[in-house]
């Protein structure tokens, strides 16, 4: 009864637009009133508990590393190689909206913060040379959700954390649906350059002298990826320490540049706080939510339901498919990635689920759910700095849909895709 009511009072907080680390922790603590048989200082021992570890130390560093990017000349060089490598083909800019959210998004880790800066950097552009915003927009969401998915992404930190699942492997099974879903995007966007005629920007395909001054001016930018996935599989660092090594790389290449001033960093130290306190916050009160449903057991009765209903792996996966899209629409991804976990984890076990693969496919579906209405974080964020109405991003957004379930449904049912690149690393 005191489970169903905090959950009741948890959905009412989110109707009335309650930030969500605040909605959850006011509902925490309303199981612990109505509940009266444990004191409310178990809220703040989990709470605490659910922070103070120090895997979690990776996500501010790779938070303050997507900071840094803009402010290094890491960007804008990868932002130049990205329109040299795709410039060429239908709809130039859009593809390279793209191919900029595979190259800063890994890095960045966070969706969230892609879709912001490519709003500051493409979207003015595109609609110059002729995009509709909306499209631009919806674009962008889409190709946001490129961060989560490849290494080093917060939800792959997190998802590895909560289910003591590795993290490097979880790194290095994003890569698979990470590329398949940069070339369906480049697909779909093929496609409606096609009907729409929009032109590439450049006359011809790159030389290959281009393309090697282009990868020499970024390389620096590209080396991020390797000291990440490179540093953590031969031992050389956790990935903890792969977010600080990043981060002091990436200062140290900014001063190289000479792009990089002092109060560059301050600003950037500013940003990156910010986003780590929500993000904290909402870890911390998630953890305590997710405790209560252990405490509940919600799990057992979980795995009962789900093994009650079916044996089979593939329908399992369906449900939890359709589960977790709906459940991405509504709850922040970090926030559902802490509560959920423990709760399907036996159920993925016993049904002899590989948990790097259910990892990939659990944050691919809640990153659909962040750029689908109606409370979607991503969506709401490109709107709101596109300047783009609600209807008309829904008219867009579409068939960007079609080719994220359709690499969604090929990462679901093939789970190579997120398994094969670890297993021969290994």
């Amino acid at each position: 009864m005191a489970i169903l009511a905090a959950a009741l009072i948890m959905l009412a907080l989110f109707g009335i637009n309650v930030p969500v680390a605040f909605a959850i922790t006011l509902s925490t603590f309303a199981y612990f009133f109505i509940a009266n048989d444990l004191s409310p200082v178990f809220v703040i021992q989990r709470m605490i508990g659910g922070a103070d570890n120090v895997p979690l130390l990776a996500i501010p560093f790779f938070m303050m590393l997507g900071s840094i990017l803009n402010y290094t000349g890491i960007t804008t060089r990868l932002l130049k190689l990205s329109e040299l490598l795709s410039g060429h083909l239908r709809g130039g800019l859009a593809q390279t909206n793209v191919v900029l959210g595979a190259l800063i998004g890994g890095p960045s880790g966070a969706g969230l913060a892609d879709a912001a800066m490519i709003c500051k950097v493409l979207v003015p552009e595109m609609v110059k040379n002729g995009y509709s915003r909306p499209f631009a927009a919806a674009l962008t969401s889409a190709s946001a959700l490129l961060g989560p998915i490849l290494p080093p992404g917060i939800g792959l930190i997190i998802y590895g954390f909560v289910s003591d699942t590795s993290i490097g492997k979880l790194f290095l099974g994003g890569m698979g649906p990470g590329v398949l879903l940069t070339i369906l995007l480049m697909v779909t966007v093929d496609y409606i350059a096609k009907k729409r005629g929009y032109k590439p920007t450049r006359d011809k395909k790159p030389s290959m002298k281009e393309v090697v001054v282009a990868t020499k001016d970024a390389v620096w930018g590209l080396m991020l990826m390797v000291i990440i996935l490179g540093g953590i599989r031969y031992g050389i660092f956790t990935p903890t320490e792969a977010g600080a090594v990043t981060v002091i790389y990436s200062l140290i290449v900014g001063i190289a540049y000479r792009e990089t001033k002092w109060a560059d960093i301050k600003l950037a130290l500013l940003e990156s706080a910010r986003a780590n306190g929500s993000i904290m916050l909402i870890l911390m009160a998630s953890a305590g939510f997710a405790w209560i449903l252990t405490w509940e057991g919600v799990a057992s009765d979980v795995t009962g339901m789900m093994t009650g209903l079916t044996t089979s792996p593939a329908l399992f996966l369906l449900i939890i498919n359709v589960f977790l899209l709906v459940v991405g629409m509504f709850l922040d991804g970090n926030a559902a990635i802490v509560v959920l976990t423990p709760l399907l984890m036996p159920t993925v076990h016993a049904m002899g689920i590989d948990p790097v693969h259910f990892g990939i496919t659990m944050i691919f579906n809640l990153s659909i759910g962040a750029i689908t209405p109606p409370f979607g974080t991503t969506m709401f964020l490109t709107c709101n700095l596109s300047g783009v109405k609600l209807d008309d991003y829904m008219k867009e957004i579409w068939p960007f849909y079609v080719a994220l379930l359709v690499a969604l449904a090929v990462t679901t049912y093939y789970p190579p895709l997120s398994l094969i690149l670890a297993e021969l690393v290994n």
